[in-house]
């Protein structure tokens, strides 16, 4: 059969070419992208959200389509509860995890960048809020203020009574918009900026960096243990600037850096050597940079190579 087979259950989800024609599995293919978008923005995790729609999928074979109403929420309901499951495990292995955790990085198509809805709701910065939330918090904040889910849906998705829900995204939203960015940057400004930075960087340019750095800047990397990164958040453009300057110097390395667009903005995608050897994502705000966010893990780097659909609908 075609599609991705579970190495558990030996089933497999359909893929777009795999010829199944029956109602069921045309009705997951429809919402497909929805599906992963909504578990991605839940966890943060490319893989873990096709294993949620793996397990969706096996749930959807098992529904009397004649007592779906709306086969969409049906749908959105079954992913959110798989995605709240891992969400809630994935919080003990994330305690564990060597240094600082960043989301898995995606390489987009244009028209994620064109819905500045969307692209927003993946960058890598809100992304790294939403990590500041509860489970719960973020599968009613993501399905509500992303997905304009209604609240009496979300309520049968997550287990609550709608009255709940309200207060819970009142509490996420406040939650969220108290740190995230003050404002919208076009993907022009941020090209800009980013090139500016790429530039500085690949010519070991001190100043070049401070003058594209803000003052309160975080340097955020992920190694996951397995490629050398900062055990914790560097802050402040003095130390992030020397730390990637001297850190080039003494390494010797031949970098490169290539903009593309990554979570539906622009990012750098660096190389060592003429190796991969991470991405970059930035918030931008005022025209500098005031958040770097290095993946590094060759786990996480698995997704840009080939673009990932995402949708809102």
């Amino acid at each position: 059969m075609n599609g991705r087979e579970d190495a558990t259950t030996g089933t497999a989800e359909p893929t777009a070419g795999g010829g199944r024609t029956d109602p069921a599995t045309e009705a997951f293919l429809a919402h497909r992208n929805l599906l992963f978008t909504v578990a991605y923005e839940m966890l943060g995790s490319a893989a873990d959200a096709e294993d949620a729609l793996q397990e969706t999928w096996l749930r959807w074979m098992k529904v009397d389509l004649e007592q779906v109403l709306d086969q969409r929420a049906y749908l959105v309901r079954i992913v959110t509860r798989r995605s709240l499951d891992r969400l809630r495990a994935m919080k003990r292995l994330k305690e564990a995890y060597v240094g600082p955790w960043l989301p898995e990085p995606l390489l987009t198509a244009p028209d994620v960048a064109e819905d500045v809805e969307l692209a927003e709701s993946v960058s890598m910065a809100l992304m790294l809020v939403l990590e500041t939330l509860s489970p719960t918090e973020r599968a009613v904040f993501v399905l509500r203020e992303v997905f304009d889910v209604g609240y009496d849906e979300i309520a049968a998705a997550v287990g609550k009574t709608p009255a709940t829900v309200r207060q819970i995204a009142h509490r996420a939203r406040r939650h969220v918009d108290a740190r995230r960015p003050r404002e919208m940057v076009s993907p022009s400004q941020t090209r800009a900026v980013l090139a500016s930075f790429q530039r500085a960087v690949e010519t070991r340019d001190l100043q070049g960096l401070l003058d594209v750095l803000a003052p309160e800047v975080v340097l955020i990397s992920d190694g996951g243990g397995v490629k050398q990164a900062a055990p914790r958040p560097i802050i402040g453009a003095g130390k992030v600037a020397r730390m990637i300057v001297s850190g080039l110097g003494k390494a010797q390395i031949a970098l490169a850096g290539e903009l593309t667009v990554v979570n539906g903005n622009p990012a750098l995608l660096l190389h060592v050597d003429g190796d991969i050897d991470g991405v970059i994502a930035a918030r931008v705000e005022d025209a500098r940079i005031t958040g770097l966010y290095y993946v590094r893990n060759p786990r996480k780097l698995t997704r840009i190579a080939s673009e990932t659909p995402l949708t809102l609908r």
